[in-house]
Parts: C-alpha cells; sequence; structure tokens
C-alpha cells in the first residue's frame, strides 16, 4: 500500500490547482443534468429475455446507453419481470415465453441472462428467429452444443453473436494485452487468477426461497443439472484472460475441488483449484473459494477478484472491478540484472546464493485519456497533470472513465448496426466454454483433461468414486 506521510505545503497547493482544473474540466463538458437527445432511428430495438439478478444488473446499466431501446422483457417468474420492466423504464412489452419475445417483429437484437442451461436453446432459437444475439457467458452448456452453434451462427453471418466476457471491452486489459504482445513484461510465463468470496454469513447463490418458487428455481447455480459452479460462473472470465493474454488455448488442465463448507444441498464445489497448461509451457493456475475473500494484488486495496500476468522482465497486477471500484491496473517491472565484470567476476564463489531487496513500487498504467495532447486545452492539460501526479503518489489509482459492462453493451448495439464483429465473439465464448466444460470433468473425474477431449460429446461429466479407506 502507498506510504501513509503529511503531504507538504506545496504538494497541498498543486493537489488544489489539480482538483480546480478537473472540476472545470467537468463543468465545460456539461453537467449531470443536461443530457443529449437520444435518437430513436439510431436506436437498436431489443429484448431481455431472463430478468433474474444478472438480467435487471444489465438494464440498470441499458438504461444508460443512448444506442439500444428495450422494447420487450420476458421471464417466467413475474416478479422478477414486473421489478426489470420498472428498471429499465421504457414501457416494453412483457412475456412469460420467449418464443412469443422471439415472435416480436420490433424486436431487433436479444439479450440472454436466463440460468446457464437453458444459454444454448434460447440462443438457437433466438438465431432461428433472425435476432442479433448477446449472450451471457458461458455461451454453452454441454459439449454437443458448441458443434451445433458454430455450425448454426457461421452459416448467419450477418447476425451478430457476442458472449459476456466484458474483460475484454476493458480499456486497461486492453493494453495490458498490448503490453504483452510487444514484450514489455518480457516472456510471460504464468497467470494466476482468483475470484475469493466470504459466503458464510451471506451467499448470493442461496438466496430466501419465496412462495411458489422451488430452491433448483431460485438457487439454480447450486446444482450441476443446471449450473457450471464456480468455474462457469466466476472462473470464466479469468480462463479467458488467460487464453486472450497467452494467445492460444491451453492444452490439458488439472484441479481438484471439494464440497467442504457450504452443507445447503448444493451438490457443485464450494472450492476449487485448477492449473491449465498451455502449449509453450506457460500456466495459468485458478483459485475460487468461498470462505475468505482476500485479495493479495493491486497493494491490497481491492477484494475478491484479480489477476497477475507474470513475466520475465515484469508483472502487471489487474482486475476488472465494479460499479463501485473501476478496473485497474498496475506495472511492477523485474529488478535490472546485476553486472559482474573484470575483477568483481574472479570473486564470484560457486554455491546456493540468496538475494533479497525491497519490493518494487507498483507503477500506475496510465490510459489515453491521461496521455498529453497537442490539442488539449489548458483546463484539459491540468486534469491530466492532476491524474497523472496523484497516481505517481500512490495517492489515487488511474481508472478507467466508463464500466466495460457498459462498453460490451455499446459495442454490441454498434455492432448490430454496422455489421462490425465482436471482441467477444463467437469463437471465443465457444472456447470459453469448452474450458469451463473440461475444468470440471478435471476436477470431476480427478485426472488430467486435455482440450481436444471436447470433441468427445456425450462424455460422462460425473464426480469420481470415493475412494476406500
Amino acid at each position: 500500500m502507498a506510504e501513509k506521510r503529511d503531504l507538504t505545503r506545496r504538494e497541498v497547493v498543486q493537489m488544489a490547482g489539480a482538483v480546480t482544473a478537473a472540476a472545470a474540466a467537468s463543468t465545460l463538458q456539461g453537467a449531470p443534468g443536461i443530457q443529449t437527445v437520444k435518437a430513436a432511428n439510431n436506436q437498436v430495438q431489443y429484448g431481455m429475455i431472463g430478468t433474474g439478478s444478472r438480467g435487471t444488473y444489465l438494464l440498470r446499466h441499458l438504461k444508460g446507453l443512448d444506442n439500444g431501446n428495450c422494447v420487450a422483457l420476458c421471464d417466467v417468474w413475474e416478479p422478477s419481470l414486473n421489478e426489470a420492466a420498472n428498471t429499465i423504464g421504457s414501457n416494453p412489452k412483457k412475456y412469460k415465453d420467449y418464443r412469443e419475445l422471439l415472435s416480436d417483429k420490433n424486436v431487433d437484437a436479444v439479450i440472454i441472462a436466463t440460468p446457464l442451461y437453458k444459454h444454448f436453446s434460447v440462443t438457437k432459437d433466438a438465431l432461428l428467429a433472425g435476432k442479433h444475439v448477446f449472450c451471457e457467458k458461458s455461451l454453452v452448456f454441454k459439449p454437443e452444443e458448441i458443434v451445433e452453434l458454430r455450425a448454426l451462427s457461421t452459416s448467419r453471418p450477418k447476425q451478430v453473436l457476442q458472449v459476456g466476457l466484458q474483460r475484454r471491452y476493458s480499456k486497461f486489459y486492453q493494453a495490458v494485452k498490448q503490453m504483452v504482445d510487444k514484450g514489455e513484461l518480457g516472456t510471460v510465463t504464468h497467470i494466476r487468477g482468483q475470484w475469493h468470496r466470504n459466503t458464510i454469513a451471506k451467499d448470493p447463490w442461496n438466496k430466501p426461497i419465496p412462495p411458489g418458487r422451488t430452491d433448483k428455481e431460485q438457487n439454480w447455480r447450486k446444482y450441476r443439472e443446471f449450473s457450471g459452479g464456480l468455474t462457469a460462473e466466476l472462473g470464466s472470465h479469468q480462463m479467458d484472460v488467460a487464453d486472450w493474454m497467452f494467445g492460444s488455448p491451453f492444452e490439458y488442465v488439472i484441479g481438484v475441488g471439494g464440497q467442504d463448507f457450504l452443507h445447503d444441498g448444493r451438490d457443485i464445489f464450494d472450492n476449487i483449484q485448477l492449473i491449465f497448461k498451455y502449449p509453450k509451457g506457460q500456466k495459468f493456475l485458478y483459485s475460487s473459494i468461498t470462505t475468505n475473500g482476500s485479495l493479495d494484488l493491486l497493494r491490497s486495496e481491492r477484494r475478491e477478484f484479480g489477476e497477475v500476468i507474470m513475466g520475465t522482465e515484469g508483472a502487471i497486477h489487474i482486475t476488472l472491478g465494479g460499479d463501485d471500484f473501476p478496473a485497474t491496473a498496475l506495472w511492477f517491472p523485474e529488478p535490472p540484472k546485476p553486472q559482474v565484470t573484470g575483477a568483481k567476476k574472479e570473486n564470484v564463489k560457486a554455491g546456493a546464493t540468496i538475494a533479497t531487496g525491497a519490493a518494487a513500487k507498483g507503477l500506475p498504467i496510465f490510459l489515453d485519456k491521461d496521455q498529453k495532447s497537442d490539442a488539449d486545452s489548458f483546463v484539459q492539460r491540468e486534469a491530466k497533470f492532476a491524474r497523472r501526479w496523484l497516481a505517481n503518489k500512490g495517492i489515487m489509482m488511474p481508472e478507467e472513465d466508463r464500466n466495460p459492462v457498459d462498453l460490451e453493451l455499446e459495442s454490441f448495439f454498434n455492432d448490430t448496426r454496422t455489421g462490425g464483429r465482436p471482441k467477444a465473439d463467437l469463437e471465443v465464448g465457444l472456447a470459453d466454454s469448452a474450458g469451463v466444460m473440461l475444468a470440471n470433468r478435471a476436477m470431476y473425474e480427478e485426472r488430467r483433461v486435455y482440450f481436444n477431449e471436447i470433441d468427445k460429446v456425450n462424455a460422462p461429466q460425473q464426480p469420481a468414486k470415493a475412494k476406500k479407506a
């Protein structure tokens, strides 16, 4: 964490000037109460299928976008449907059968946020109905669905299909990918990811059951017949990051999971540990637990989830964040190698050597909005100086100006109008789904599972029998 100290008078004056400049820039750009008029003819008319917790979360973000207009909603549970309609506030039509929504000619595109086991069937029907599709991850649930969805989507190239892997739309993750590709981290050999939660007191996957619902309907994520568990619901995001940074799917995966701490009728694991081996020897280590939310990255100023990307010349700590904690990243260059020459070289003795020293201070990664430009006004230059100065002092960290969830949804609507290709497209989604299935199989069957096994459809995914003592 940044060292706590008293600021000098000069620094206080600089900070005051920086804050004034930033406030002035905000005023020039427009006050919160002033909004541009939304042009209806530039808006994609969309419907949402599945208005539970994730669907309603997306609607809160969709409400702020100019290029999409919600005209229809669908859910089998009426209270969720009514809450979603109130959330979006556009007076959408309400359906309980998604096929009726797909028959609505006013709907150009659909956003699918149903339980995982329904993703394929709804996506298939939506494509057949001629709709553009945004489907939450994981894109598919079973191996055979990969083959069928690829064939169907490929046969309809004018229809956009995007999967909800929002890290692909984060400016920080994009900047780090460029650093990796340019070799600024040297050779990237390892990535570590985690999503840790403490759900002992409050479990978002074990919500109270309202009258008229069953536990499997209300808390479907707890059951293997509907859910991919921690691997699908959380790990899929960071598995995609590893594939993206390494530039290929993994070669094989091993792992161990357990149903050890949450005894509430669930049959998914409540803790998992996975190791993915990639073709060039790189490794991705992943952990998800439900008993502690500590995160040892980013100066320990965030909790729960993040990744560290490790190369021979440096490492990046990065996390997507959320509505309250935006995405951010820190760069930790490796210290320079000591040079031994001349007479000093003759004095070096063979044997074990222990080298210790102070840890490197993380360097902020600045995005385009913080880079100086000749076109900047005085106020803009001062605002950029303020952000960079505060970040280099460790007082604040650079942050994205927009939530990647907003960007992925906005990009989806833009692609439906222009025919653009999503950053999180069909193949990205299918590779990620395959990784989820194979990682679960590795834990259930207690063995090394190769990526090419995904071609063996209808293979059993049952937990291994308990070994006799």
